[in-house]
C-alpha cells in the first residue's frame, strides 16, 4: 500500500471520528452526569398504622423508604423528599451504601444508619391521595411515588 493511499485511509478515519463525536447527542455521553441514578422510592407508608393520634410515635410509623439498588454508594446531601404541598426534608451530609434503604421518618428522633427523622410534630402524607417526590442536590427530579383512592391501603410498594 502506497504511502498516499495510507494518508487518505487516515484522514477519512480521523474526519469520521471527528464527525462521530460531534454527531454524539449529550445523553450518549458516558461521564458522570449522564448515569442514571440507582436511587429510588421503594415504598411508603403513607398511613401510619392504629388510630392517627399524633404522638411521635404515631408520627414516625408513617415514613417513606429510599433505596439505592446500585453497587456505589450515593452523597444524599442536598437531596429532597417532598409532598404535594411543597413540604420538604433535605438530607443532610447522609450517604446511601450500595444495595442500602434509608427509611425517612415523619416525627422527631435521632438520625443513625439507615433511618433519619424530619423532626415533625404534625403527618406529612395525606392518607387519601398524595405524592412523594424525590430530588437529587441539582432539584432535578429522580423518582416520585403517587397514592390514591385507586391505589389502595395505606402502604405503597413497588
Amino acid at each position: 500500500m502506497s504511502s498516499r493511499t495510507t494518508r487518505r485511509i487516515a484522514a477519512v478515519l480521523v474526519a469520521g471520528a471527528a464527525l462521530g463525536a460531534v454527531a454524539l447527542p449529550a445523553s450518549a455521553d458516558s461521564g458522570p452526569q449522564a448515569r442514571r441514578s440507582h436511587v429510588e422510592i421503594s415504598d411508603v407508608q403513607y398511613d401510619s398504622p392504629g388510630y392517627d393520634n399524633g404522638s411521635n410515635r404515631s408520627l414516625n410509623k408513617e415514613w417513606v423508604d429510599i433505596t439505592n439498588t446500585g453497587r456505589r454508594s450515593v452523597n444524599l446531601d442536598g437531596w429532597t423528599l417532598s409532598d404535594e404541598d411543597g413540604r420538604t426534608y433535605t438530607f443532610d451530609h447522609y450517604r446511601l451504601g450500595g444495595h442500602e434503604t434509608v427509611r425517612v421518618h415523619t416525627g422527631e428522633g435521632r438520625d443513625r444508619e439507615g433511618h433519619v427523622f424530619q423532626d415533625r410534630r404534625h403527618y406529612i402524607w395525606d392518607n387519601r391521595s398524595d405524592t412523594a417526590t424525590l430530588r437529587n442536590d441539582n432539584g432535578r427530579r429522580i423518582d416520585d411515588e403517587s397514592w390514591g383512592r385507586h391505589h389502595g391501603g395505606g402502604n405503597h410498594r413497588r
